[in-house]
C-alpha cells in the first residue's frame, strides 16, 4: 500500500481508501461480513474510512468504531476517520435555493458532530464533513463559527466539505474562507471535470482531495448489463433509469478495448484515478473481503503508461445535474 499526504493535515494516509456507504443498509450487505472486510483492509494496510451518520442512521458510523476498537496490531499505522454530517433537511444534493437555516445552522452541526462521536466510540473525529453542499452557503457566519469551535474544543480535526455530483466547482467560496481541509468529489474516467478547476485550487492552497465514486457507482466494473435492476428501494434503480443505464453501457463499450490484457475495468478505473497527483485517496465501497483484496492491490501495481492514460482521458463524459439522475 502506498500512502499520500492529505493535504495540509500532513496526515499520511493510504492511496486506497474505503467507503463505507454499501454498509449502512444497501441490499445485500451483512453485518458479519462487512467487519471482515474492515478488518482484512486495515490489515493490508488501509486506514483512512469515510462513512456517514446517513449511512444507516449511524450504523455505519458503529460498525466501523467496532472494527477499529478490535485492531490488535502493535505499533500499527494511525487510522483516520471521516464522516459526515447530513443536511437538516435531508435533502440531496443541496440546493442553492435552500436558506443555510434549513441545511446546516450551528446547533445542527454540534448535534451531529456529537451523534457521530458516539456512534464511533471516539474522543475526536479526524475528518468531519457536510455532506451536501451549495456555495450560496459559503459566507454564512453561523456554519463558520461552529467549524472553528469544533476544532478549538477538539472535538474535529479537520472539516471538508462532500460537492454535489457533477458540480465540482460549487465549492470553491467555501475553500477562499480557509475553515476547510478537505473535498469530496466525484472523479472517475466519465467524471473528469474536478480538473478543470477544483483540482489546481485544492493543490494551490493545500487542500486534500478525496475522489469517491471510481467505479461510477457499478458501471465502470464492467458489470452491468441491460438487464441490470436492483431490489425496490435501492437508490442504483434510479440512477441507472433506462436511459441513463442505455448511455452508460454505450460509453463502456466504447472503453473496453482499452483494457490491457491481465487486467479487468476495475483495476483501470482505479489506477486511472491514482495516476492524478492531486487525489490525496479515492474510496471504493467495499462490503466482502475480496472486494477488499482486489481494490487494495491495485496500490501496489506500477503507474498506468503514459499513452494509455492519455488515451483514457479522451472518455471524459461531462455531464450536469440536470441531464441525468
Amino acid at each position: 500500500m502506498r500512502y499520500r499526504t492529505f493535504g495540509r493535515t500532513g496526515w499520511q494516509v493510504s492511496e486506497v481508501g474505503y467507503g463505507l456507504w454499501g454498509m449502512g443498509g444497501w441490499t445485500g450487505s451483512d453485518d458479519d461480513e462487512s467487519l471482515k472486510a474492515l478488518e482484512r483492509a486495515l490489515s493490508l494496510g488501509c486506514n483512512f474510512f469515510d462513512t456517514a451518520w446517513a449511512y444507516g442512521a449511524g450504523k455505519s458510523e458503529q460498525l466501523l468504531g467496532q472494527a477499529i476498537r478490535s485492531r490488535s496490531e502493535k505499533g500499527a499505522r494511525p487510522v483516520f476517520v471521516a464522516t459526515k454530517i447530513p443536511p437538516k433537511n435531508l435533502q440531496w444534493p443541496g440546493r442553492a435555493n435552500d436558506d443555510v437555516r434549513e441545511t446546516y445552522p450551528a446547533d445542527h452541526i454540534r448535534e451531529y458532530t456529537e451523534k457521530s462521536l458516539a456512534n464511533l466510540g471516539v474522543d475526536a473525529i479526524d475528518l468531519q464533513q457536510f455532506h451536501v453542499w451549495s456555495d450560496a452557503w459559503a459566507t454564512d457566519a453561523g456554519w463558520q463559527r461552529a467549524v472553528e469551535a469544533l476544532k478549538r474544543e477538539k472535538l474535529v480535526r479537520a472539516f471538508g466539505i462532500s460537492v454535489n455530483r457533477w458540480e465540482p466547482a460549487n465549492v470553491l467560496r467555501a475553500l477562499d474562507t480557509g475553515l476547510i481541509d478537505s473535498v469530496q468529489v466525484v472523479y472517475n474516467i466519465f467524471d473528469q471535470a474536478p480538473e478543470d478547476a477544483l483540482f489546481p485550487y485544492c493543490r494551490d492552497h493545500h487542500i486534500a482531495v478525496i475522489a469517491r465514486v471510481p467505479f461510477d457507482e457499478g458501471s465502470l466494473t464492467g458489470t452491468l448489463t441491460a438487464a441490470s435492476r436492483w431490489p425496490d428501494g435501492d437508490w442504483r434503480n434510479t440512477y441507472f433509469n433506462a436511459g441513463h443505464l442505455a448511455a452508460t453501457l454505450a460509453r463502456i463499450e466504447q472503453l473496453e478495448p482499452l483494457v490491457p490484457e491481465g487486467m479487468d475495468l476495475a483495476e483501470l478505473a482505479l489506477r486511472f484515478i491514482l495516476a492524478n497527483p492531486n487525489v490525496s485517496t479515492t474510496i471504493p465501497g467495499m462490503r466482502r473481503p475480496r472486494h477488499v483484496e482486489r481494490n487494495l492491490a491495485v496500490s501496489d501495481e506500477a503507474p498506468l503508461p503514459p499513452r494509455l492514460h492519455e488515451a483514457l482521458r479522451s472518455h471524459r463524459w461531462n455531464r450536469t445535474p440536470n441531464a441525468t439522475p
